[in-house]
């Protein structure tokens, strides 16, 4: 089997299909492609997803687009090789039911504090009309794009995005509470988890890592799912935001610093 896959590094949703490859042992070729750049605008690109955003996975010649879609598909034609999926009928339901919550809530949420707190700069360098020829040539992002502006998402926003995360974090806590961990369904690392962990990595990286701090058991599983060998190979230097904006990586020490200052 061939598969190519079409990605970014810093991309919440690549990640998730980069770590579910790597979890199955699944060798593949990897095309970065330059989000910025527009290079997930340029003809070739759109041919295999025409919806211009990443990943995209292209499996002996054939293309699968969206990130969900991805992982499902991975597991029905590798279903034996390091199952993601439960066995149960009713387990899969469940599972399903918190991937929709997961691609609902906290997924589209991250994007508001990534862009406002680390991709911004980009777009204030641009020219108004630059800005606009960009809004128009995104297939699923204008909206978003035109919300934020060249000043980026308001206050009102921002609070919302944060409220929902919170709420995805009470969520995903109550789950590991009546599984009883160390995964979201208990004792089998499955979609469910792999879906929300670009979300929580990602919280951590930009400082709202306080969302779970009386939450001993959501720690636990950040701890777990860095320990797994997939992650590292997933989170290569530059996926993370702290590893490209200095400023991101600054704000960061100065937290750990009066962290460790606090606990002397």
């Amino acid at each position: 089997m061939s598969f190519v896959l079409y990605n970014a590094p810093q991309s919440t949703c690549s990640q998730r299909v980069r770590f579910t490859l790597h979890a199955k042992g699944q060798g593949f070729d990897e095309r970065k492609l330059d989000l910025f750049s527009g290079d997930q605008l340029k003809p070739d690109y759109l041919t295999i997803n025409p919806n211009g955003v990443v990943p995209a996975l292209v499996h002996d010649g054939d293309p699968v687009v969206d990130s969900a879609v991805i992982m499902e598909y991975l597991e029905d034609i590798l279903p034996e090789v390091a199952p993601l999926r439960p066995k149960s009928p009713k387990d899969v339901a469940r599972m399903r039911a918190m991937l929709r919550f997961i691609d609902e809530v906290p997924a589209p949420a991250i994007r508001i504090p990534s862009y406002n707190l680390a991709f911004l700069p980009h777009f204030q360098a641009m020219s108004a009309e630059e800005f606009q020829a960009l809004c128009d040539s995104k297939p699923l992002r204008r909206e978003f794009l035109m919300k934020m502006g060249r000043t980026g998402f308001a206050q009102e926003d921002m609070d919302e995005a944060l409220g929902r995360l919170r709420r995805a974090v009470k969520r995903m806590n109550d789950w590991l509470m009546e599984s009883g961990g160390p995964w979201i369904m208990g004792e089998q690392l499955t979609y469910a988890d792999i879906a929300i962990m670009p979300v929580i990595v990602r919280m951590d990286d930009i400082n709202l890592d306080d969302a779970w701090a009386d939450k001993p058991m959501l720690t636990a599983w950040l701890d777990a799912i860095r320990a797994h060998p997939a992650f590292e190979a997933t989170y290569y230097h530059g996926s993370l935001l702290t590893e490209k904006y200095p400023h991101l990586q600054a704000l960061r020490a100065r937290r750990e610093t009066a962290a460790v200052a606090a606990s002397a």
